[in-house]
């Protein structure tokens, strides 16, 4: 242990908490928790959110992550370790999924991001009609697929810098928009009622439906299970990164709270909720700049680090859960031949092909919506509802690890006791889970059909590719 603590190797407790927080958070978790949840009414769903979810899941990943420390495949490693590789298949086929809703969101925000860039508002892209603004994703959307197809490895930089950027304008914003009322101290504010009422969320089918928002938002620190055991001191370090991570972002969401409430008027947000969900965290943007006098100067800089940065995710989402799903050991067990197929460039082109048709035919089927704002709103309660799909496979994994604890070895454990171990597992799986059920209904019959059929086409074509490869098998 001394001798891991004077490695210059590896790295300080600090400095992954940082990366984690980089990794899971963001500027628009914090407008999206505004509009959502009537705006300071949101601070107490956050603080119960962190406590009794985030910390446990955090703790969690660490524990997996230090046991299977040399396992590159993530959440599929750790599902075929403890669960078998079918099992693991399905999980790597429940990430790639979940990123059919994602990869179409992309190419809608990049568009969206780009409209604020040139124009400075969204009026004329917002008053085209529906179809148009589709066919534009459409066309966007096939030339990233064809992107990825060729293999351009300076995306992946080009999206650490757009997020590197567009995390430090999260962190600006919030000190920069304390700072204001002492700056500009005549420019127009909303006061804050710090009356209990004001915090305290009102449960009512609005309400629960819309929790996935939340646990979409601090999901993803399987992220970083790769550096669990390049900390000093594993054992008692880790632990408090991530107890750094939750405070840090706990913060972020109740300050940015504040900030936006500065701002915005949450009667007014819910009166104009589509406008708000799309356009949120440029409006921001847009009224900080007026309260510093120099424009709209903070909201081009934010809608250019966010074209870039939705762009060059959308290659990388069409890229590497593919990579991931079918360059796994299980691929070869449970999909067809033909979707193994690389092209000279080393991409799955097949793979890619499956990605057009149905990514593709989500953007089609989003022309039937009224207008762009519409489409915006429907794809971040969609993903709300699918991303966090990926997490329930890190609770099994994690359930299944410390029901066969003494088959393996680890560096870190979140608590040495069972009951409270499964007790933990079981309810992080069961949370996820009911937040994404409840997530999917909608008073709009449009949205509730692709809420519905979306997973449900995504989960049979999961089940139907093992069939075709067995198939396949007994013919030869």
């Amino acid at each position: 242990m001394v001798e891991s603590q004077n490695n210059p190797k590896k790295m300080m407790w600090t400095t992954l908490a940082m990366m984690a927080f980089s990794t899971v958070w963001g500027f628009g978790n914090v407008v999206n928790g505004y509009v959502y949840f009537d705006g300071t009414k949101v601070i107490f769903s956050w603080i119960v959110m962190f406590l009794l979810y985030f910390v446990p899941y955090a703790l969690m990943v660490g524990e997996l992550g230090a046991t299977f420390k040399n396992a590159e495949g993530g959440v599929s490693s750790w599902v075929n370790a403890t669960m078998g590789a079918k099992w693991a298949y399905y999980a790597g086929w429940t990430y790639w999924a979940c990123h059919v809703v994602y990869i179409s969101s992309k190419g809608t925000g990049g568009l969206r991001a780009m409209a604020w860039g040139i124009f400075g508002n969204t009026h004329w892209y917002d008053s085209l009609p529906t179809a148009t603004t589709q066919l534009a994703t459409l066309v966007v959307f096939l030339f990233f697929c064809w992107v990825a197809s060729r293999g351009v490895p300076v995306l992946k930089t080009l999206a650490t810098i757009a997020g590197t950027s567009m995390f430090i304008m999260s962190i600006l914003f919030i000190i920069m928009m304390f700072a204001a009322p002492a700056i500009n101290p005549h420019a127009s504010y909303y006061s804050i009622d710090f009356n209990w009422k004001n915090f305290l969320p009102t449960f009512n089918i609005k309400y629960l439906t819309s929790l996935s928002i939340l646990v979409f938002a601090v999901g993803g620190c399987e992220k970083i299970s790769p550096y669990v055991n390049k900390v000093k001191d594993p054992t008692k370090n880790f632990p408090k990164a991530m107890m750094a991570l939750a405070i840090m972002v706990m913060v972020s969401a109740i300050l940015g709270t504040f900030a936006m409430a500065l701002m915005f008027d949450p009667k007014v947000v819910n009166n104009h909720l589509n406008e708000y969900i799309s356009n949120g965290a440029y409006m921001a943007f847009q009224r900080l700049g007026e309260y510093y006098h120099v424009g709209g100067l903070f909201m081009y800089i934010y809608s250019w680090c966010n074209v870039i940065g939705q762009f060059s995710t959308l290659v990388i989402s069409i890229d590497a859960p593919l990579r991931m799903l079918l360059g796994s050991k299980e691929a070869k067990n449970f999909i067809p031949k033909g979707l193994l197929k690389l092209n000279k460039h080393g991409a799955y082109i097949n793979g890619i092909w499956m990605v057009v048709i149905l990514s593709g035919g989500l953007i089609a089927a989003q022309a039937l919506l009224p207008d762009a704002l519409a489409v915006m709103a429907q794809l971040v309660k969609l993903n709300s509802t699918t991303m966090p799909l990926r997490y329930l496979w890190v609770f099994a994994a994690y359930i299944a690890l410390r029901k066969h604890q003494a088959k393996f070895e680890t560096t870190y454990q979140m608590t040495k006791h069972q009951g409270l171990a499964y007790t933990a597992g079981i309810w992080c799986f069961l949370v996820t889970a009911a937040c994404c059920i409840m997530g999917i209904y909608s008073p709009d019959p449009f949205t509730l059909f692709l809420n519905i059929i979306t997973p449900i086409i995504l989960v049979v074509l999961g089940l139907i590719l093992p069939a075709i490869k067995k198939y396949q098998e007994a013919k030869n």
